[in-house]
């Protein structure tokens, strides 16, 4: 797709429309897939201005603000995640559809036609909703998908919680598309159906009438979010809720939403979020008896188990009192905003790296994916205030010094070279002198 610097950057008015699925057929259709904005890239100032608006919103409407820090940085720990293997190669939802359009496609329909674009629109949509129903019925899909729901909080920093392996499996309800439907017009829904699903992560608005029976809205995802029993697998849509009303998944709202997954994972570290489940199916894979038995593990639902239905027992699933108390924990103020001003720092290396990625080397992509997984993961830690946060801490600033003064990260301010140096050699005496202290203290609880 265009870099950055293409002539089709968004507009602001386009900015607005495009995350609404507002966007029209002749600004949004493209002859060639390397023309085709990058517009989940070009979304970012939007997701930051949405989620500030929400916050103020909240805290008009509701009297508290929508977020809590540890939360909203897991989550948009687990969208960073999710997209570092972009640095490395083309994704694999474009790469699949394009070997099976150049390979196998029946015809080709004009790549400028309204009549293209709202059939590509309503195809791609019904692909989420399949793909999105069997990630929930499809225990190995499950083990990504259930990244997305592992918060307990429901607001838009959620959406941002994504899987950094659900793109393997996704791609596949998208293939038989490439059959008529040219890559471009592909490329640019996949990116629309993806951006219309972040603002219905919020419980600022509670209902919008008429447009309820037609579209999804935040009203029927928060059902899809909750764990009452009443929620489980139900109201699976990306854009249109018609699709779940034609499949008998469709769940209107009624009693409270509790979010969160039926067996809550209490953590705030970023990799145990991503892959904890498939470390659930390995296991229970290995004391499984039977071929059969084992295979269903995998392929069966995240419920079932030996004697069971393909998707487990709904009585099974524990019932929401009303009395939950999401997972939290009690970190002082400093604490969260140092955490704050580090996940900022490295949010400015992240996106001057997806900035510069094609004139990096490999091994510079690299050792930043590194450190940016080391920094995600360290925050991690002091959020949870883990025994061995303080060295992991005086680790992580240690390796940005090594890797700033080989030149393999470079400040996206040039001005503050020096800043940078001397903000992070303070840092590293600072949880170098925390870590011994805790160490002679043997209080491995003391931060």
């Amino acid at each position: 797709m265009a870099t950055s610097e293409s002539p089709k950057d968004v507009s602001f008015s386009q900015g607005i429309r495009m995350m609404f699925y507002a966007m029209k057929p002749n600004e949004t259709s493209f002859p060639n897939l390397d023309e085709v904005p990058d517009y989940v890239k070009q979304a970012t100032p939007f997701f930051i201005s949405l989620m500030l608006l929400e916050l103020v919103l909240g805290w008009i409407l509701k009297g508290k603000l929508a977020v809590r820090v540890d939360d909203a940085l897991t989550s948009i720990s687990a969208g960073i995640l999710s997209r570092l293997p972009m640095l490395f190669f083309r994704s694999i939802e474009f790469s699949t559809y394009i070997y099976v359009w150049e390979k196998y496609r029946l015809f080709n329909l004009p790549w400028d036609s309204p009549w293209t674009w709202h059939l590509t629109f309503l195809g791609v949509d019904l692909g989420y909703y399949w793909f999105h129903r069997m990630a929930h019925e499809v225990n190995i899909m499950w083990a990504a998908h259930q990244t997305h729901h592992s918060s307990e909080a429901y607001n838009l920093s959620t959406a941002l919680r994504q899987s950094a392996l659900q793109v393997y499996t996704s791609w596949i309800f998208y293939c038989p598309l490439a059959l008529i439907i040219p890559p471009p017009v592909y490329a640019v829904h996949l990116q629309f159906n993806l951006l219309y699903q972040f603002w219905i992560h919020t419980e600022v608005i509670e209902n919008l009438g008429p447009l309820e029976l037609i579209l999804n809205t935040p009203s029927h995802h928060r059902v899809h979010h909750g764990r009452n029993r009443y929620c489980i697998d139900k109201n699976f849509a990306g854009t249109l809720i018609i699709w779940d009303r034609i499949f008998g998944t469709f769940e209107a709202e009624n009693e409270k939403v509790s979010y969160g997954l039926t067996h809550p994972i209490n953590t705030f570290e970023p990799l145990k979020v991503q892959f904890h489940h498939m470390h659930y199916i390995w296991t229970t894979f290995w004391i499984t008896p039977g071929l059969w038995n084992k295979l269903s593990v995998i392929f069966k639902g995240p419920g079932w188990s030996p004697g069971k239905p393909r998707l487990g027992l709904l009585e099974e699933i524990p019932e929401v009192t009303g009395k939950e108390v999401p997972y939290a924990t009690h970190v002082s103020g400093s604490l969260q905003l140092y955490a704050l001003v580090q996940f900022a720092l490295m949010l400015g290396f992240y996106e001057d790296t997806f900035a510069d990625k094609d004139a990096l080397s490999q091994a510079t992509l690299l050792l930043r994916s590194g450190y940016i997984i080391l920094t995600l993961t360290s925050i991690g830690f002091l959020m949870e205030q883990r025994p061995q946060a303080a060295i992991l801490e005086t680790f992580r600033c240690s390796v940005f010094l090594m890797l700033y003064w080989l030149n393999y990260l470079k400040p996206f301010i040039p001005s503050w070279t020096h800043t940078f140096e001397i903000l992070f050699s303070i840092c590293t005496i600072y949880w170098a002198i925390r870590s011994m202290r805790q160490l002679a203290s043997g209080d491995p609880k003391e931060l």
